[in-house]
C-alpha cells in the first residue's frame, strides 16, 4: 500500500472531473438518437476512432495480462496476442471499406443484412444477448479484477471499494455522454495512459534494487525471458508459443478488439467514420500503436518485477493483505508501482483509471449498442421512439456495469478468462473471414460454428474428457497438451462446413440485395453474379480491379513494418544494437514498400 500525496490525488481527481465533464457537454447532442448515441451520425474522423480503438484495448488488465505472460513464459509468450496483428491489417486492407459500405448500425445488424429468415433473427437476437451481455461481461470482468487487484496492493482498498469508486464515474460518463463522450474521453485517457506506463518503465528500471538497464538484462533471472521468439529447441514451446498463434490462431478465433474480419467495437468505430478512407486509416492507426508502441513500457516493468518480486511467496510477503484468491503473478505489475515517487505515483494511478475507464466505457457503450438495437428494437419494442432507445441504452449500461463488477470479484487472474474467451471462439473466425466472400455461407453454418465451438471447447476444458485426451501442463495424455486449441478448430470447421453443405443456401434475393449493397466481388460470387444475369439483374456498380489480392499484399508488407517496429525497438532497449539496426533497416524499406504499394493500390482499396 501507497500513501498518496496532495500532488497525487490533485492528477487523480484532474481526470475524473475531465471524463465527467466531456460526458455532460456532449449529452445533450447524443440523447438525440440511437445513432448518435451509439455511432455518433456516422463523422468521425481517423485519427480520433484509431486512438479510441488503442486506448480500449490498453485496459487495467493489460499490463497485469503482459506481465503474468512474461513473468512464466518471458517476452517470447506475447505471440499469443502479437499474432493478432495479421488480423488486425487483414481488416484495415480488405474488410475496413466492406463494413463502411453496409450501413449497419452494428455488425450484429449484419447478419440480417447477409442472411435471411428465420435463422437470421435467431442468429442476430442469439448473439446480440450472447456478445453483447454474456462475452461482453467476461471481458468487462476481467478489467475490472485488475483493478480490483491495483487498488487492493496500491491503496488497501477493499474489492467492493475499487469497484464502486472506478465504476461508479466510468457508468456515469458512459450513460449520459454516449458514443461521442467516450471516443472524447478516450482521446485524453489515451495519453494519460502512455505517460503513465513510459514513467513507470523508466522509475522501475531505474530502481536501486534493479540497478539500470545493464544490470536487468544481465540477472540471471531476467536473461532467460528476454528473447522475442522461444527458444527452436523447445519443439513444444515453439508449437504453443509461435506456431499455432501464427498458423491458426490469428485467423479461427473470435477475440473482443481482433475478430477476424473485423467486428466488436472495432466495427463500431469503422461504422462511426466519416467514409471508407477514415474507416481505413482509423484502423491501420490502431494496428501500428496497438502492436508496435505499447507493449514494451508493460515489458519493462514485467522483467524488473522478476528481480524484486522473484516468485509469488514474495509478493504475498511484502502484501499480506492481499486476499488469497487473488494471488498471482499478474500482481507483480501492481507490486512494482507501488515504489514510484508523488507525482509519478499520481500520474501512473491516473493513467491506470484512465485505462479502466476507457476500456469499460467502450465496452458499456458497444454491448449496449447490441441490446438497443439488435435486440430491443428489432423483437422487444419495434415502434419504440428514439428518446425510448437511448434511455433503453443508459439502463443497459448501468446493467452490464453491475453483473460484469459481480463477476470480476470471484475471478483469480486475466490470463485464466484470456484462455476462456479464446477457446469458446475457436473455430468461428473463418466463417468472419469467408462469409464476405462466399456466396454458399449462410445462417446455419454460424449458428453450427458457435454452438459447436461453445459445446466442445466445455468438453476438452472442463470435463474428464479434456484430461484424457490432453492430460495436464506437466503430462500429455493421449495427445500432446498443446493441441487442445487446434483440435477445437479443426472439429468446429468440420462441422460448420459439413452443415454449410447440408443445408439450403440463402434465397437468390438476399444474396443479391448483399452483393449490391457491399462490392465484394471475387469468384466467390460469381456463380451468382451469372444467376443475377440470367434473371435480369445487374449487382456489380463497382468496375474497379478486386482490392482483395493488392489487400493481402498490403498486410504482408504491413506486418512486416508493425513487427519490424515492435522488435527494433525492442533490441534497441536491450542494447542489441547489431540486431536493432538491422530490423529498423528492414523496417524503414518496407514503409517505403508499403507507401508506394498503398498509392499504387489506393484506387481499388479506396
Amino acid at each position: 500500500m501507497v500513501a498518496l500525496e496532495i500532488l497525487d490525488y490533485a492528477i487523480i481527481i484532474s481526470f475524473f472531473a475531465i471524463t465527467l465533464i466531456i460526458g455532460l457537454l456532449v449529452a445533450k447532442k447524443s440523447g438525440k438518437s440511437s445513432s448518435e448515441y451509439f455511432l455518433s451520425g456516422r463523422n468521425m474522423p481517423w485519427w480520433l476512432l484509431g486512438i479510441s480503438m488503442v486506448a480500449t484495448t490498453f485496459s487495467t488488465d493489460t499490463p497485469n495480462l503482459v506481465t503474468d505472460i512474461v513473468r512464466n513464459q518471458g517476452v517470447s509468450g506475447n505471440w499469443v496476442w502479437w499474432a493478432f496483428l495479421i488480423t488486425g491489417l487483414l481488416t484495415v486492407f480488405v474488410y475496413a471499406k466492406l463494413w463502411r459500405k453496409s450501413g449497419v448500425n452494428t455488425d450484429i445488424e449484419f447478419y440480417e443484412l447477409r442472411y435471411g429468415g428465420k435463422p437470421a433473427k435467431f442468429l442476430r437476437g442469439f448473439r446480440a444477448i450472447y456478445l453483447g451481455v454474456v462475452f461482453n461481461v467476461l471481458a468487462m470482468s476481467a478489467v475490472t479484477l485488475a483493478a480490483i487487484k491495483i487498488g487492493q496492493i496500491m491503496l488497501g482498498l477493499s474489492p467492493l471499494e475499487t469497484i464502486g469508486y472506478a465504476g461508479l464515474v466510468t457508468v456515469i460518463f458512459s450513460t449520459i455522454g454516449g458514443f461521442k463522450g467516450v471516443v472524447y474521453t478516450d482521446f485524453i485517457l489515451f495519453f494519460a495512459a502512455m505517460a503513465g506506463g513510459i514513467g513507470a518503465a523508466y522509475y522501475c528500471v531505474n530502481l536501486p534494487e534493479v540497478g539500470g538497464m545493464g544490470e536487468l538484462m544481465t540477472h540471471p533471472l531476467v536473461i532467460d525471458k528476454l528473447a522475442i521468439l522461444p527458444d527452436f529447441n523447445d519443439i513444444s514451446l515453439v508449437i504453443t508459443l509461435l506456431i499455432i498463434p501464427l498458423a491458426v490462431q490469428w485467423w479461427s478465433a473470435w477475440y473482443p478488439g481482433a475478430e477476424p474480419g473485423g467486428g466488436g467495437y472495432i466495427a463500431q468505430r469503422m461504422l462511426a467514420a466519416k467514409d471508407e478512407n477514415h474507416a481505413i486509416g482509423a484502423t491501420f492507426f490502431f494496428n501500428a500503436l496497438h502492436y508496435a508502441l505499447r507493449p514494451w513500457p508493460w515489458i519493462l516493468v514485467a522483467l524488473a518485477s522478476l528481480v524484486v518480486y522473484p516468485d509469488i511467496a514474495s509478493i504475498h510477503e511484502a502484501f499480506p493483505n492481499i486476499v488469497e484468491s487473488k494471488l498471482g503473478d499478474d500482481l507483480a505489475y501492481s507490486a512494482m508501482l507501488t515504489k514510484l515517487p508523488t507525482g509519478l505515483l499520481g500520474l501512473v494511478m491516473a493513467s491506470l483509471i484512465a485505462a479502466y475507464m476507457s476500456t469499460i466505457s467502450t465496452h458499456l457503450n458497444w454491448g449496449s449498442s447490441y441490446v438497443v438495437n439488435d435486440f430491443y428494437a428489432r423483437y422487444v419494442k419495434k415502434e419504440a421512439s428514439q428518446k425510448e432507445l437511448v434511455n433503453v441504452g443508459r439502463i443497459s449500461t448501468v446493467l452490464l456495469m453491475v453483473v460484469s463488477s459481480a463477476l470480476a470479484l470471484v475471478l483469480t487472474n486475466a490470463y485464466q478468462l484470456f484462455n476462456i474467451i479464446l477457446m469458446f471462439g475457436a473455430g468461428t473466425g473463418l466463417i468472419f473471414i469467408l462469409r464476405w466472400f462466399w456466396w454458399r455461407i449462410n445462417a446455419w453454418s454460424e449458428i453450427s460454428a458457435m454452438f459447436s465451438s461453445g459445446v466442445i471447447s466445455i468438453l476438452f476444458n472442463f470435463s474428464p474428457l479434456g484430461l484424457v485426451l490432453f492430460g495436464t501442463m506437466k503430462e500429455d495424455g493421449l495427445l500432446p497438451n498443446w493441441s487442445t486449441y487446434p483440435l477445437v478448430v479443426l472439429l468446429t470447421t468440420v462441422v460448420w462446413v459439413a452443415v454449410t453443405f447440408l443445408t439450403k443456401p440463402e434465397k437468390d434475393t438476399t444474396l443479391f440485395d448483399f452483393y449490391k449493397q457491399t462490392q465484394p466481388g471475387g469468384p466467390g460470387w460469381q456463380r451468382i453474379i451469372n444467376r443475377a444475369k440470367l434473371q435480369g439483374h445487374t449487382l456489380i456498380t463497382n468496375t474497379q480491379k478486386w482490392s482483395v489480392p493488392a489487400g493481402i499484399l498490403a498486410t504482408l508488407v504491413g506486418c512486416i513494418t508493425i513487427y519490424g517496429a515492435l522488435f527494433s525497438t525492442g533490441y534497441w532497449i536491450y542494447g542489441y544494437f547489431t540486431q536493432a539496426t538491422i530490423l529498423t533497416a528492414l523496417t524503414l524499406i518496407s514503409i517505403l514498400i508499403l507507401v508506394k504499394l498503398w498509392k499504387r493500390v489506393k484506387s481499388s482499396i479506396f
